[in-house]
Parts: C-alpha cells; structure tokens; sequence
C-alpha cells in the first residue's frame, strides 16, 4: 500500500467532546499510530470527519434508530478532501454496538473521494442480543447466550 496507512478517527458531537474535555477517538488514533511507528509502520492520523448539528446521543437507540440519527449526518469538510482522495483509510473508535457510526463514517469517506476504507479499528464491540422464541441469540454469530434459553 502506497503512502502511510492512515487512521480515521470516527468524529464525535463537539458538545460530547466539550463535556468530557478531549476527543476519546482523536486520542485513540493518535496512540494507535504511535505504536505502529514505533514497531516500524509508517501510520498517520488524519481528523477530517465532521458531525452535522441535530445528531443526538446514540445511548439507548435502537440499531435502526441509530442508523437513521446517522443517516447523511458526517461528512468530510471541502478543505479537507484532498487528504483523503485516493487513500486508503482505517477508520479507528472506541466501541461498535450496532454499526451505523463505522457505516456512515465510511459512506462519508467515500463521498469525500477515499479510494477505500479498508476496516476499523476498535476498543469493544458490544454483544448484540435479541428475544425469541428460543431463547437469546447473539445476532452476531448466532449462538445462544447463556442465562438466555442457551444454557
């Protein structure tokens, strides 16, 4: 891959960045690219993805209600698309729940002219769990969780 591998960082609510006094994704992108320069990756980090006002917090939404709070709400500022045209991207956060922030940061991304967002990077994931008739399943690997109908 041609260039450094560059790490996104997925944007976050400048009032969210406001009330805990640091941008936890900036960061985490940040010492990520550290540690794969040190081990001899050419890395960086490029902070272009914006959030458009009258994005709520994500907290207790559903996967389908995140995915419409979402929905066209990032984008990568005019200025800034020539950092990400051609490139391939990784996109870096600290938890995945549902998804719909990697999805729409790489819709986002590719709008802007990246030639490709390859993956994501992330702290945790969340285990995604559903009623039915036979108990929990995780919706992610179809097992059955325990406590859940599955034992």
């Amino acid at each position: 891959m041609p260039g450094p591998l560059v790490l996104v960082p997925a944007p976050s609510r400048p009032a969210a960045v406001r009330a805990r006094g640091h941008d936890h994704a900036v960061r985490l992108a940040r010492r990520a690219a550290a540690v794969l320069r040190s081990q001899g990756v050419d890395a960086a980090v490029l902070a272009v993805l914006r959030v458009r006002g009258g994005v709520v917090d994500q907290a207790g939404l559903s996967a389908a209600e995140r995915a419409a709070n979402l929905a066209g709400a990032m984008r990568v500022p005019d200025h800034l698309t020539h950092l990400v045209t051609g490139r391939r991207l990784v996109l870096v956060d600290d938890v995945v729940t549902s998804g719909a922030t990697l999805a729409e940061a790489a819709r986002a991304l590719r709008a802007a002219g990246a030639a490709q967002v390859t993956g994501a990077a992330l702290v945790a994931a969340t285990v995604r769990r559903h009623r039915s008739g036979t108990g929990g399943r995780d919706a992610a690997a179809g097992r059955l969780l325990p406590g859940r109908g599955g034992g």
